[in-house]
Parts: C-alpha cells; sequence; structure tokens
C-alpha cells in the first residue's frame, strides 16, 4: 500500500493550496480517507475526512470554511483544497486511509496507512 502525498510548498498568507495524495495497492473506494497534519513541536491534529463515496465529509472546526476535502475514486486520489491560508497552518500533511474507521475518522487509530506527508509552509 503506498499513499503519496503532493501539492505542499511554500506559500503566502491569504494563499491558497491543493494538495494531491494518490493511493496504490488498497481497494481505494473502500476506504475513508482523511487529512491530518503536524505542525512544529506540536501533536498531529485531525484536519478533515470523507467517506467511501465523497458523500460524508467531516472538518475540524477551526478549519471549516476554509479548507475543502474531496476524492476521485476514478483516479485513487483524495484531495485537500486549502484556501484563505494563515501562518498557523503551517505543518506536514498526511493523508491516510481507513477501512473500516472504527473509531470514527477524526481519530488517528482509525486509519490502516498513512503517506509520508507534504510540508506546508504559510509565510506572514
Amino acid at each position: 500500500v503506498q499513499l503519496q502525498a503532493s501539492g505542499g510548498g511554500l506559500v503566502q498568507a491569504g494563499g491558497s493550496l491543493r494538495l494531491s495524495c494518490a493511493a496504490s495497492g488498497l481497494p481505494f473506494s473502500r476506504h475513508d480517507m482523511g487529512w491530518f497534519r503536524q505542525a512544529p513541536g506540536k501533536e498531529r491534529e485531525f484536519v478533515a475526512a470523507l467517506n467511501r463515496i465523497g458523500s460524508m465529509t467531516y472538518y475540524s472546526d477551526s478549519l471549516k470554511g476554509r479548507f475543502t476535502v474531496s476524492r476521485d475514486n476514478a483516479k485513487n486520489t483524495v484531495y485537500l483544497q486549502m484556501n484563505s491560508l494563515k501562518p498557523e497552518d503551517t505543518a506536514v500533511y498526511f493523508c491516510a486511509a481507513a477501512y473500516r474507521a472504527n473509531f470514527g475518522v477524526r481519530y488517528e487509530g482509525s486509519y490502516e496507512h498513512w503517506g509520508q506527508g507534504t510540508l506546508v509552509t504559510v509565510s506572514s
């Protein structure tokens, strides 16, 4: 199983980025997908997730309205559109796949597979 995250980079505050996560080696359309992030010196935190067909989305309360998660099951890819970025959004962003999400999609323990992360840096 491989989850390849991409799209990170350096952006000014107020700008936008679109992260992608391409999955291989697993039945993508049978997995809930999530995004988490880890800022320097902080624990990893939930960002967004969506169910297998993308009909239900979940967001961290603090990010809702700026970030949008989506997926294309034909391309085995999940996306995270990030708008109005702030310096506090600086973090490594990880995508993850959950077959059962036994603890709910907001919890790390629900995910069996993780990508390597992509760094997002927002300058002020």
